[in-house]
């Protein structure tokens, strides 16, 4: 299994994966896709909307895992929230597929050594923290499912999906982990806690 990322150089990070872990990053980045991309616009909506990113008809999710990846902003005040909604989903939508499409492209053209320049490094760590949140929807991660995943059948669908949300976990943490990627931590906006050994992530949603 891979041993996540590393840098290489001074201007390199490098992802380290096997062929299967590969193809399911290819596979997961192809259906973030399909979830995040921005609506269709509406031929007939104000073109001064579209100009400025506002999605008048924006409405919150029905699914849950688009309301994990598109949560409300304020879980009082349903009118502000869908305000909120109106002026941001678009973006967000617009940056989360731009986080997966960079993804995906790396992984297309790379073998089992991952080039990633540090500029690539925000998306990555936004395309593998969706995928994380989605996946931990899907499964059903809550405070309790440690207890509940140890009486899991063999043949519960569920068991091939928390194999893909470890690989995404795991290259999650270990990238914020890892001193050797200093840079990494540094372009995705991540801060240290108090000297080189001991980078963490700040921030983020958990799963």
């Amino acid at each position: 299994m891979s041993s996540g990322f590393y840098r290489e150089g001074e201007a390199r990070i490098v992802l380290r994966v096997e062929e299967v872990e590969r193809l399911l990053l290819i596979s997961m980045a192809e259906q973030m896709l399909e979830i995040v991309a921005p609506r269709q616009t509406n031929p007939d909506a104000d073109p001064l909307f579209a100009l400025i990113g506002i999605e008048p008809t924006s409405q919150r999710p029905t699914s849950e895992v688009l309301l994990r990846l598109f949560p409300d902003a304020y879980d009082d005040d349903d009118e502000a929230a869908s305000e909120f909604r109106r002026f941001t989903e678009r973006d967000l939508r617009q940056m989360k597929t731009q986080h997966a499409q960079t993804a995906l492209e790396a992984l297309q053209r790379s073998g089992d050594k991952v080039m990633l320049t540090y500029a690539m490094a925000p998306s990555w760590m936004g395309f593998l923290n969706d995928v994380r949140l989605a996946l931990g929807v899907r499964i059903g991660i809550d405070d309790d499912f440690h207890d509940e995943v140890e009486e899991f059948d063999r043949d519960d669908p569920r068991l091939p999906l928390l194999g893909v949300y470890d690989v995404a976990h795991v290259f999650t943490r270990v990238t914020c982990s890892n001193h050797a990627a200093v840079g990494f931590l540094r372009a995705s906006n991540l801060s240290d806690t108090g000297g080189p050994d001991r980078w963490t992530c700040q921030g983020g949603s958990s799963g």
